[in-house]
């Protein structure tokens, strides 16, 4: 297996190109797991971790530009204001070893339908940043980036350099549910952001489906009846929780059924709507 290192972000993607098959690593907390259990062997890896801009974020047109590397540590302890939803995502994964390790860049590049930072990224209508040597940079929003099981838009010569997401205008949640409290994957998780000034709401669905997704009908239904200076009514919230269950499409697994995920994507639907509502209505009233 070769071991390649570039120490800039113009060699990586050299490096990249020449050798399109290098699986690039940044905190490896994915594709070292996979090595080790013999699950994965590819003839080159790419690391990622000396190219320096790829740890760096700043604001780019009225957008949190978040580079690949950054980890979740640094997303917890600097853009819990403008990214409240990413924050704590951030917050559920692993342990504080692996949260300093591990980044947004190699969750995209994972691809898994468990990644906690998708549903918050899914939510906020973040878009990602790939580029290649020969065809060079383009922006992939996070719904068209996810294909199917750890399968993405990228193709074989791209590499992740960083994820776009605008600061959010409203109150922002994530709810995960896990077989204990830590240290696990999701088996189900589920992400609400509120946009006051456009009166709609974004979703994102971890781990009950092919791939992280949106609940599109459900969005549908609040940015025609809510009224986004009264009181969440209860029935539009359940009625908002089944269509949320409705677009998932979970499977069976040791972690838990698919009836089980359909459930607790109901219940967090309407809890995290309700959360969020109320932060709405107590910033209107202060």
């Amino acid at each position: 297996m070769d071991f390649l290192r570039p120490t800039t972000w113009g060699e990586a993607l050299a490096a990249k190109a020449d050798q399109p098959d290098a699986v690039p690593v940044q905190g490896g907390t994915d594709v070292m797991v996979e090595i080790n259990f013999d699950r994965r062997r590819p003839p080159a890896l790419l690391d990622l971790n000396r190219v320096a801009e790829l740890r760096e974020w700043a604001m780019v047109d009225g957008a949190c530009r978040v580079g690949a590397g950054v980890s979740y540590a640094e997303v917890i302890r600097e853009l819990g204001g403008p990214l409240p939803g990413l924050a704590q995502a951030a917050r559920t994964v692993g342990s504080p070893q692996i949260r300093n390790r591990g980044s947004v860049g190699g969750n995209l590049g994972a691809a898994s339908p468990a990644g906690d930072s998708h549903p918050p990224l899914l939510a906020a209508g973040a878009a990602v940043e790939v580029e290649s040597r020969a065809r060079g940079v383009r922006m992939i929003p996070a719904e068209e980036f996810y294909l199917g099981v750890k399968r993405s838009a990228l193709e074989p010569d791209e590499l992740i350099r960083a994820v776009h997401v605008r600061p959010a205008t409203g109150p922002q949640y994530f709810s995960k549910i896990g077989t204990r409290n830590a240290m696990v994957i999701a088996v189900c998780s589920f992400a609400l952001a509120l946009h006051p000034g456009e009166r709609r709401v974004g979703t994102g669905i971890g781990s009950a489906a092919p791939t992280p997704r949106r609940a599109p009908e459900a969005e549908d239904l609040l940015a025609r009846e809510l009224d986004w200076a009264a009181p969440l009514d209860p029935a539009l919230a359940g009625r908002f929780a089944e269509l949320c269950a409705a677009a998932a499409a979970p499977i069976d697994d040791v972690r838990g059924t698919a009836a089980y995920r359909v459930h607790a994507i109901a219940v967090m639907a309407r809890r995290t709507l309700t959360w969020a509502w109320n932060d709405h209505l107590a910033r209107r009233a202060a």
